[in-house]
């Protein structure tokens, strides 16, 4: 067997980093495109319901792409480029990508993979065949005059909606004031896509690729994050795809990593040494946090679900990028009727050596997120 390539831990840190199109590139075209080509390479943006700032979806799409516009989800979903479904949480989907999400919808279905909510066969299919006469409804439209149930204090007819979201019965149309339409996924799936059921081997591979293309390198366990089922059939295919040199073996300081060949290509791409890129906790970049120990050495957590007393960083202190480091978090809230922009705090990594020059970019890339949480003021409060 062939020796791995050996990359230092800034290489690894450039190759994740170009990967993830971080600093957002110079993209051509209208910016609603943009946005749908960043989604469409990310593979999915997790939808977060916290917003002390832009929610973490149209978060995550603006670091990407500058251009990005709060309707330009709206706008994907409605002209069939996009969907929400599950991923290793809530996600907003490329719809190019539909057929993967089938495995779990089949799982769920046929019983075979738990959903969190009990299944009330009788009220599903009261639900759905209410949808089927009616049109596209909401929870709300479900009236429930009894004790709401469930750790979620869910309505019964939430529970039933969702499970048949999940299963793929109905799917969600749009949201009205963030909250989910459900429709007949028939009424909402364009017409011209693939629903072919893919087999175990193809979405492992899918899944590999995906993955790779996306986050430049992983280790075996990355591959199937908070997925069900798929691990044995990812383990096989990574061992088929190593054999047939489709994937190669990356060494960084004492730890192995797969990654693609053609991505060893992205080491010659510049990196940009001073943006700083202000990322949400819910980053794709971010969101398996032992990657960011053993890649960044930044060790990261989030703070909102904790008592304010346990809190170091703020309730929801956001990463901030500058070069190939994550050296700073920062906790600040967007004052939406004030439209104003109010900085609570800023704590700097110790490795950070360069604070003034830091500084500089951090104001800039202050200035572009104020307007982009559509504030017209920043309180720099400690910054």
């Amino acid at each position: 067997m062939k020796s791995p390539e050996k990359l230092s831990a800034a290489q690894a840190r450039k190759l994740v980093l170009n990967s993830q199109k971080l600093p957002a590139p110079a993209r051509k075209g209208d910016a609603l495109s943009a946005s749908c080509t960043a989604l469409e390479h990310l593979g999915y943006i997790q939808i977060d319901t916290i917003s002390v700032i832009e929610r973490a979806h149209h978060h995550t799409l603006w670091s990407r792409n500058p251009r990005h516009q709060i309707s330009h989800i709206d706008e994907l979903v409605a002209n069939g480029a996009a969907f929400e479904y599950w991923s290793h949480a809530a996600a907003y989907l490329p719809m190019r990508d539909f057929r993967f999400s089938l495995p779990r919808k089949k799982a769920i279905k046929s019983g075979e993979q738990e959903h969190w909510f009990e299944r009330d066969e009788k009220l599903m299919r009261f639900v759905h065949d209410r949808i089927q006469s009616e049109g596209p409804l909401m929870v709300r439209d479900f009236e429930h005059r009894g004790e709401r149930l469930g750790e979620w204090q869910s309505k019964p007819a939430r529970k039933a909606l969702e499970n048949l979201f999940m299963q793929g019965d109905l799917m969600i149309s749009h949201r009205k004031n963030f909250h989910k339409v459900y429709d007949l996924t028939e009424r909402v799936l364009p017409g011209n896509i693939d629903v072919m059921l893919p087999r175990e081997h193809e979405h492992a591979r899918f899944l590999i690729r995906r993955y790779l293309q996306t986050n430049g390198l992983a280790q075996r366990r990355d591959f199937g994050y908070l997925r069900k089922g798929i691990k044995p059939a990812i383990h096989r295919a990574l061992e088929e795809m190593m054999e047939s040199k489709e994937l190669i073996r990356i060494q960084v300081r004492d730890s192995s990593y797969f990654a693609l060949p053609e991505s060893l290509a992205s080491l010659d791409k510049r990196l940009s040494r001073n943006k700083v890129t202000i990322l949400s906790p819910f980053d794709n970049l971010l969101i398996q946090r032992h990657r960011m120990r053993d890649l960044f050495e930044f060790d990261y957590q989030i703070e909102c679900y904790l008592p304010a007393a346990k809190r170091k960083f703020g309730y929801f202190s956001l990463p901030l990028l500058w070069g190939d480091r994550l050296v700073a978090r920062m906790d600040c809230k967007a004052e939406r009727r004030d439209k104003e922009l109010r900085i609570h705090s800023l704590h700097l990594e110790g490795a950070l050596k360069k604070v003034d020059e830091f500084k500089v970019g951090l104001h800039r890339a202050l200035e572009d997120f104020a307007r982009f949480n559509r504030c017209e003021r920043i309180d720099f409060g400690m910054v």
